[in-house]
């Protein structure tokens, strides 16, 4: 068992960074928003915390290793594919990955933490804990705290301007820029690019894809929290474009609550299996404001890669430490980027249904012939970019 609470408010520096929180309009306009948002960064924060505690637990230890000897076996045979020139989707991962059928272990530790993590969710969080989430962790480097720490407060101004029910869609795509100006322009040095980074630097690299295989659930239930702050934001914006969408957010977290479902882990409804992109969830705010859609998704695979460099079982930590200030570095580099139409295949090669259904409508199955897993090679597909 997990003998010890989840405790993220551990003492550490608070971070000191330029953008103020403020999610006043949010708060007004829809109260459970606001504490989920909160609790949202809480969770990631707790999740991080949980994995890093339960590697260093000799009760899982055998479970790791098997494990890591899973993951290594992957990873073998995703070079082995790749040397045929077939691109896997999570870097190491098959499409046939059966990580959990003999490793009942590793099965009971990720039903637990998820269960934890539930927890935490539907618990109260003020905005002092969310802000600080990242800072309390005692183990993470602090330049990486220090970016998703701010990255956090560009995405809590731009909820906030979206959600102000006094200003027009023009004056909120004003205010949406002054806000990207803001935060290219205050901290550089701990601000994700503007620029559109490549998938393969969270779907390909050394640790890719551990997180959704040692801990599917848990992988569910951190890209359902990020399906509905796309999701919800999607309403906002589509309600004030569109008079007949108005009041959709109700529906965003009714389904939102199907896809966390029980404090079991159980859900009626599945949880997202490809990270949730902003042109797929949200595509009305890349059409409004595509530069900010890229640093949100920046900022969420940043996270996603971070994770899955804490998930890898038994990797000691000067060898986390500096993987994660690496892929930190990646992700903070002007240099290292793809081109605006690459980054908007990628975020929908994925699809619909498999990055957790759309914000307003219905679907019911996934919408593509094959997955990537099925197609053998990451993110590509071709749209138009916003008018």
């Amino acid at each position: 068992m997990i003998r010890k609470q989840l405790n993220v408010l551990k003492p550490a520096l608070t971070l000191v960074v330029s953008l103020s929180v403020s999610a006043t309009a949010l708060g007004q306009t829809s109260p459970e928003l606001a504490r989920l948002y909160d609790a949202f960064t809480v969770t990631h924060a707790a999740a991080l915390n949980a994995i890093a505690e339960a590697n260093n637990d000799p009760e899982f230890a055998q479970a790791r290793a098997e494990m890591r000897q899973h993951l290594e076996q992957m990873q073998e045979q995703a070079s082995s594919h790749q040397s045929h020139g077939q691109m896997m989707s999570h870097g190491m991962m098959p499409a046939s990955d059966s990580s959990h059928a003999h490793k009942p272990d590793m099965d009971k530790l990720d039903l637990q933490t998820r269960v934890e993590l539930t927890h935490v969710v539907r618990a109260e969080h003020s905005d002092t804990a969310a802000a600080d989430a990242y800072s309390n962790i005692a183990w993470l480097p602090r330049e990486a705290a220090m970016v998703l720490a701010r990255g956090r407060q560009f995405e809590d101004k731009l909820w906030d301007i979206w959600a102000n029910p006094d200003m027009g869609v023009n004056a909120k795509s004003q205010a949406t820029q002054a806000v990207i100006e803001e935060y290219r322009t205050g901290e550089t040095r701990h601000a994700i690019s503007v620029r559109p980074k490549p998938a393969s630097l969270y779907l390909d690299h050394d640790y890719a894809g551990s997180l959704k295989s040692a801990y599917p659930r848990v992988s569910g239930l951190l890209w359902s929290n990020q399906w509905l702050q796309l999701a919800s934001l999607e309403a906002i914006i589509r309600g004030q474009v569109d008079p007949q969408f108005q009041g959709r957010v109700t529906d965003t977290l009714e389904r939102y609550e199907n896809k966390l479902g029980s404090g079991s882990g159980m859900s009626m409804f599945p949880a997202p299996v490809e990270m949730p992109t902003v042109p797929t969830i949200a595509p009305t705010l890349y059409t409004l404001a595509p530069e900010a859609s890229i640093i949100v998704d920046n900022l969420n695979m940043l996270d996603a890669a971070i994770t899955d460099i804490v998930a890898y079982p038994d990797l000691d930590a000067q060898t986390r430490e500096q993987a994660i200030l690496n892929k930190v570095a990646q992700f903070t580099d002007e240099n290292i980027a793809t081109d605006d139409m690459s980054y908007l295949l990628s975020a929908l090669r994925g699809g619909i249904y498999n990055q957790g259904g759309p914000a307003i409508g219905e679907l019911m199955g996934s919408e593509r012939n094959r997955s990537r897993d099925a197609m053998g090679m990451q993110h590509h597909m071709s749209m138009s970019g916003p008018n």
